[in-house]
């Protein structure tokens, strides 16, 4: 018998303030097999069981070590997995808490923040190289016969239907030539993004910045992605992919794909 199951990321922009938005209410909502969630700004002895513990769900946590609430993932996870891993085998990157890898019987399963390079020229430079070495890694995964899924905040908006207003923005981190050079380079590579596969011309945005009520106005940016293999999808693994702007709490909206095997 197939089993189908139901992926979702989220930024949530601090997991302690998220918690008194009804993250536990927007975490039953979404029914997510596997739950990753990015930006969680907590260090490992703050996490208490409220936070470790959801119903029905065992989660993992990455912090970082050089800047306390800062960086940060976790993945909540109704599978165990067989194996897990917090680093890429680079200080550099490994210290910020910005990757969980988690193998599981079909597939490897990524939970990853990918830098923000708005802060300054070195910042940006650290994004570029943090892209090149993360995929480097998964590149050795996939020679290794494995099927990857790699979600989470990729900071950078891929063509000018992913925000709405690429004009103005074109010369901002996160929509930077550079930057989008990346997300056309790991598509050649043979990664697929989820959402614009099943839905090439659908304008819809994960992100919106506090200001200007710009939720309010949509007026947002789709900076969150699933990003799989091809096998995943040639295969028909991969059924559907979504982004679910009913979910607040953050200033980003969950994303998801619908998987069977």
């Amino acid at each position: 018998m197939k089993k189908s199951l139901r992926l979702v990321s989220w930024n949530v922009n601090g997991v302690r303030a998220v918690m008194k938005k009804d993250f536990t209410d927007s975490v039953r909502r979404l029914d997510a097999d596997i739950l990753a969630i990015q930006e969680t700004k907590i260090q490992d002895d703050q996490i208490d069981e409220s936070i470790r513990n959801i119903d029905g769900y065992r989660s993992w946590w990455s912090c970082a070590t050089v800047k306390k609430g800062y960086s940060g993932v976790s993945v909540y996870s109704r599978l165990e997995p067989k194996t897990v891993n917090f680093d890429i085998g680079n200080p550099a990157f490994d210290n910020e808490g910005r990757v969980i890898e988690m193998e599981f019987d079909d597939f490897t399963f990524f939970n990853v923040y990918f830098p923000n390079g708005q802060m300054s020229d070195e910042r940006l430079r650290y994004k570029l190289d943090f892209y090149q070495h993360f995929f480097d890694y998964a590149d050795q995964l996939r020679r290794e016969g494995k099927s990857l899924i790699i979600t989470g905040d990729y900071n950078t908006a891929h063509n000018e239907i992913d925000l709405k207003n690429p004009k103005s923005n074109e010369k901002r981190s996160g929509f930077l030539r550079i930057e989008r050079d990346w997300i056309d380079k790991i598509i050649s590579d043979g990664y697929v993004d989820t959402f614009r596969h099943f839905y090439p011309d659908t304008v819809k945005y994960s992100w919106w910045t506090y200001r200007f009520q710009a939720r309010q106005k949509n007026a947002g940016w789709r900076i969150d992605y699933f990003f799989a293999t091809r096998d995943l999808i040639e295969g028909k693994i991969v059924k559907d992919a979504f982004i679910d702007n009913s979910i607040y709490g953050s200033d980003h909206c969950p994303v998801g794909i619908e998987i069977q095997f």
